[in-house]
């Protein structure tokens, strides 16, 4: 009994001395002698002692002695495998189990296993779902309080951690290590299945679940399936409609720093000309060629030049016939994939352009921009030869091919040369009597259906189509769209005034 009153009581101070409360600003003294522990271990026992540097209290003399060495910076063991370094020698013990690869703490709940007991403790919060820290500035709850002093990093916008070779900041000191390894060009982990090579562990292991085919991450809103819970996160504030990264040079808003990011590298390069910006120097000087009027790439086919190297190649695919491009759903073909992609809307049914003067709509925005110059009545576009204008650069570049005298486009049946591709295929059909019409009134040929539609209406008789403004008729609707442009004209000067 006696010697179980004596445990007790050695006990009991024990438990007085460490259940005490020591913090930096508060030093409670205490009275109770030696514990049994400090005896055996023959370390001089302390009421309070604080770290000089940092504030932080310790019970015992030996383990003060052992944190101040974490501020000397001296850190006296180092790995033999990998070179790390550290300031005590437990801690190396301790990193040490990383490279023996064993995980003998493995997580009931999940399977997940650990390599230190700390780290399973500390990831079975996890499944606790209990998050009692929580973040004052925006609300969000962490089942740590290391994790939340972490998160307000963010909030406070200081990034201490600045990589030397290309002066970016970093708010951690463990990113900035990541992203250091990004300059040394060493990348040690590679993947079995495709030889992809990377810097981190973690960026390996992200990349094989793309060879896994598993998405796990779906998305409530639309379905959409990731591999990644990063990349589900990152989709799912398109549907927020939240854009709160917004550039300072132009405005636009964006759902992601990503994708901000990637769009100020437009901003790089600017004309001083037009203030267009571009991401590469040698996309601003391609477009500075625009300006100087110079067109150093010239078609051998029918004269055209152009300031591009690649403009002047995408012109000769018009030369070459070749028109790899088809519609599914009509069989027209085309030389170029977003001439494709422009005639599909024309399936869709779907005009959602409309002009505001005439009520006429478009599958396109260009389409309508194009045809609200009808209305201006303006022609900026005039030929050098003759001074005839026009509303678009387009309709010029096809006029001048007149004065050109050039007549690239033939026909490989009868030698017959065109000035127009568009006319070359139309002649093309009187040869394969392919989409030939007829009138049936007098039997006249037209190569082109919509000709024979406006031919047919000079068979009409009497004038059926009347204007609603000044009750003019004509014989055809296309005479009456032609003179109510006189009506818009009108109505749109009398708007400007």
């Amino acid at each position: 009994p006696l010697r179980w009153m004596s445990t007790a009581v050695k006990h009991k101070e024990e438990e007085e001395v460490d259940c005490i409360s020591l913090t930096a600003s508060v030093c409670i003294s205490v009275t109770a002698g030696p514990t049994w522990s400090e005896k055996r271990k023959g370390e001089k026992t302390y009421s309070c002692d604080d770290c000089d540097l940092c504030g932080k209290s310790f019970t015992l003399a030996g383990n003060l002695k052992k944190h101040k060495i974490i501020h000397s910076g001296v850190k006296a063991y180092t790995c033999d495998l990998c070179g790390k370094s550290f300031t005590q020698a437990g801690s190396l013990k301790t990193h040490q189990l990383i490279h023996s690869g064993v995980k003998a703490y493995t997580c009931d709940l999940c399977g997940k296993s650990f390599t230190m007991a700390g780290n399973l403790k500390t990831h079975q919060l996890i499944h606790s779902r209990y998050k009692v820290y929580t973040c004052d500035l925006c609300g969000k709850s962490f089942t740590q309080a290391f994790s939340l002093q972490t998160h307000q990093l963010i909030h406070s916008g200081v990034k201490a951690y600045t990589c030397d070779l290309c002066g970016k900041s970093f708010t951690w000191a463990g990113s900035f290590k990541r992203h250091q390894l990004t300059h040394s060009g060493v990348k040690a982990y590679n993947c079995d299945l495709c030889g992809k090579s990377f810097t981190q562990a973690g960026s390996l292991k992200a990349h094989q679940l793309i060879h896994s085919g598993v998405k796990a991450y779906t998305c409530d809103l639309c379905g959409k399936s990731f591999t990644l819970a990063g990349n589900l996160k990152a989709h799912q504030l398109i549907h927020s409609g939240v854009k709160a990264y917004t550039c300072d040079l132009c405005g636009k808003s964006f759902t992601q720093a990503g994708s901000l990011k990637t769009h100020q590298l437009i901003h790089t390069y600017t004309c001083d000309l037009c203030g267009k910006s571009f991401s590469h120097a040698v996309s601003l000087k391609r477009h500075q060629l625009i300006h100087s009027g110079v067109k150093v790439y010239t078609c051998d086919l029918c004269g055209k030049s152009f300031n591009r190297t690649g403009s002047l190649k995408r012109h000769q695919l018009i030369h070459s016939g070749i028109k790899a491009y088809t519609c599914d759903l009509c069989g027209k073909s085309f030389t170029w994939v977003g001439s494709l992609k422009t005639h599909q809307l024309i399936h869709s049914g779907v005009k959602a352009y409309t002009c505001d003067l005439c009520g006429k709509s478009f599958t396109q925005a260009v389409n309508l921009q194009t045809h609200q110059l009808i209305h201006s009545g303006v022609k900026a576009y005039s030929c050098d030869q003759c001074g005839k204008a026009f509303a678009r650069h387009t309709y010029l570049q096809h006029h001048q091919v007149i004065h050109s005298g050039f007549k690239a486009y033939s026909c490989h049946i009868c030698g017959k040369t065109f000035r127009w591709l568009s006319s070359r295929n139309i002649h093309l059909r009187i040869h394969t009597g392919n989409d030939v019409y007829c009138c049936d009134q007098c039997g006249k040929l037209f190569v082109k259906y919509k000709d024979l539609q406006h031919h047919m209406f000079t068979h009409t008789v009497g004038r059926p189509y009347k204007c609603d403004v000044c009750d003019k008729t004509f014989k055809a609707p296309r005479y009456l769209k032609i003179h109510q442009q006189i009506h818009t004209r009108k109505k749109l000067q009398v708007q400007l005034l």
